[in-house]
């Protein structure tokens, strides 16, 4: 995922843009319908699979047979501060761009706006395993000036259409190098939608500042 933030001369404004990254699933396996955010999924040849932001699936939904695919899309996530309001230390909220369905079974399971995160780690036994959800950042997003913005300006909170429990990938702050997001049980489907937002607490120099957050599902 990418981060872009933007401060123009004269009308101050945040851009974050995020890039969706994909990893295939290597094979399929059928479960029941279900729109929760963690389900039980059937034993099948081990795989891993994490969508962040827009995704892929060809022959219908997982829980019909479909096989996730690699996606390129770059999604975004941007936001207009406002010049009077610049470093007032007031969150300033992110709207983000892409697909917001689950490629579980096809429910609406985000908000417009947020971005979908989903991850399954699969075996073909019931070991007791999990695969560990990370993140991986700078410390800051940095303008071509060489101006910088803490990347702990940058946080979430997590959330799901219909769910009122602990999300699977829960909110949380980037905290540069990399962080753990979530321990994910083996044959489970994991899904959160996340919504993104500005910490807006320093006045900083007009420029556009980068960064790119990294994440990687890593299974035993």
């Amino acid at each position: 995922m990418d981060l872009r933030l933007s401060r123009l001369p004269g009308l101050p404004g945040i851009r974050i843009a995020s890039r969706v990254l994909l990893l295939p699933v290597l094979a399929t396996a059928g479960i029941g319908d279900a729109c929760a955010y963690t389900i039980t999924i059937g034993t099948g040849t081990k795989a891993a699979y994490l969508r962040v932001g827009d995704g892929s699936i060809s022959g219908g939904n997982y829980n019909a047979g479909g096989t996730p695919a690699a996606n390129t899309t770059v999604n975004l996530v941007s936001v207009a501060v406002p010049a009077n309001v610049v470093g007032n230390t007031v969150d300033q909220a992110m709207t983000g761009t892409g697909r917001l369905t689950s490629d579980l079974d096809g429910f609406v399971f985000c908000s417009a706006g947020q971005v979908y995160i989903s991850a399954f780690f699969r075996l073909p036994t019931t070991a007791n395993q999990s695969a560990t959800l990370r993140a991986t950042s700078p410390t800051t997003l940095t303008s071509a000036g060489g101006d910088t913005i803490p990347i702990s300006q940058i946080s979430w909170t997590s959330s799901g259409i219909g769910d009122t429990g602990a999300q699977p990938i829960p909110a949380g702050t980037f905290t540069g190098g990399t962080q753990t997001l979530a321990t994910l049980l083996r044959n489970t489907w994991n899904e959160s939608c996340h919504t993104f937002r500005y910490g807006n607490d320093a006045i900083i120099a007009a420029g556009t500042y980068n960064a790119r957050v990294t994440y990687t599902l890593a299974t035993p």
